[in-house]
């Protein structure tokens, strides 16, 4: 995203779409994959997703679905 910021929250994330993405949740779970799809709620699917817990990879998990209402930051790998 580096400064490239859109008007609308969305258009940010549609830039960064089919890119590789952090995402962590309110929990402090911390995910990486590829982002492949979202909706208005900020629900996202992550390909390739990988848990990580201290920047170490502690799950390989394929394909995830993330509820909107759960994250807290997204952010370009």
């Amino acid at each position: 995203m580096e400064g490239n910021y859109e008007s609308r929250p969305l258009d940010s994330l549609n830039n960064v779409r089919n890119k590789r993405v952090i995402v962590e949740l309110k929990n402090g779970r911390q995910y990486t994959g590829r982002l492949k799809a979202f909706d208005i709620h900020v629900n996202i699917v992550l390909d390739e997703a990988e848990e990580r817990s201290n920047g170490e990879v502690t799950r390989k998990l394929g394909s995830v679905f993330l509820w909107g209402d759960t994250i807290v930051l997204i952010s370009a790998e």
